[in-house]
């Protein structure tokens, strides 16, 4: 049994600034995460993305936060379970839970705080005909490795955030980069919107918009794709690789069985602490739902901050918290 005063459930950047802001407040966290290394998504689906959002780094790459968020947190010793999944969630009659994975491993805590991003998440997939077919071989849902593509024919397909940003960072890296949309407006950042039309203007890219892509064709790896506009002609373009990026479809797992308030597969709570409905469990970043929601990372942070606070009556219920002085990492006195 690992005794510990917080248990996050999700080593994302969340989850570990969480610990940070425990730390502040002399609270000891333990984080437990299904894949194998700290940083979620960031590390796992998308490690050399560029970040632009995140105060003080005009662009940050998403491994490089990861690791920057493991040397803030490192002074404050948090525990780690990593490669094992969060299955049940008991409360015992101390008022303390008990978080018990698939390996076994058990997890005791005062507090609960839920950071699991997504949850277990698999890409959106487009109605492509062979899609399956070349997966692997031409086919990715996520850049690993831009070097991969350097002197590549590559098309995108998507419009959010994740395909304006690699449309951008892969025009410098490909051969050729083509960004099919199926609007004509896009859902991410206008900034982002903007370097993509430019890019098109000056011929960096092709962006062809009101179009999908139907169809993929080659022999033993993609060499082909064929594009469908709003006026039904189609165009067959040569592509080393298809990048489709739909997002990401949630699946709670078991978090949906713990008697938590949910709404559209995401976690209702209070905007005041980020407490759910069931006292002692918090839920952070992208797995928590309000008004006004915004799925950013650097909202993620200010709910860890806040969450703080409130965890520490929790972890420490006969004491109030007082700040005498701060320094880099803060100074605390419990009173």
């Amino acid at each position: 049994m690992i005794t510990t005063d917080i248990g996050i459930i999700g080593a994302g950047p969340t989850g570990m600034f969480a610990v940070f802001e425990a730390g502040l407040l002399k609270m000891h966290c333990h984080l437990i995460d299904s894949l194998p290394q700290a940083g979620g998504q960031l590390s796992e689906i998308y490690p050399q993305k560029p970040i632009y959002d995140i105060p003080g780094y005009p662009t940050v790459n998403a491994q490089e936060l990861v690791d920057k968020l493991s040397e803030q947190i490192a002074p404050f010793h948090p525990g780690y379970t990593l490669g094992e999944r969060v299955e049940t969630l008991e409360k015992l009659d101390d008022g303390t839970w008990v978080i018990g994975t698939n390996e076994g491993t058990l997890i005791n805590c005062k507090v609960v705080v839920i950071a699991g991003g997504l949850g277990c998440f698999e890409p959106r997939k487009p109605e492509v005909d062979r899609l399956a077919e070349f997966e692997g071989k031409g086919v990715m849902y996520a850049v690993r490795n831009p070097e991969a593509f350097r002197g590549r024919n590559i098309v995108i397909a998507g419009g959010g955030d994740s395909a304006l940003d690699w449309a951008i960072f892969l025009a410098n890296v490909a051969n050729k980069v083509t960004l099919v949309h199926r609007g004509d407006t896009f859902r991410g950042a206008p900034d982002a919107a903007e370097k993509v039309a430019e890019l098109a203007r000056t011929g960096a890219i092709d962006l062809i918009l009101k179009a999908r892509v139907v169809a993929l064709d080659g022999t033993g790896h993609l060499e082909q794709v064929t594009i469908i506009g709003h006026d039904n002609k189609k165009v067959e373009l040569p592509a080393d690789n298809f990048i489709p990026l739909f997002g990401l479809s949630p699946k709670l797992g078991p978090i949906a069985d713990w008697g938590l308030d949910i709404e559209m597969s995401a976690i209702t709570v209070n905007t005041r602490d980020y407490s759910t409905n069931v006292a002692g469990i918090y839920a952070i970043g992208d797995i928590n739902t309000y008004p006004g929601k915004l799925k950013l990372i650097l909202c993620g942070f200010h709910e860890a901050a806040l969450m703080a606070q409130s965890a520490f009556k929790h972890v420490y219920p006969d004491q109030r918290l007082t700040f005498k002085y701060t320094t880099v990492y803060g100074i605390t006195e419990l009173a």
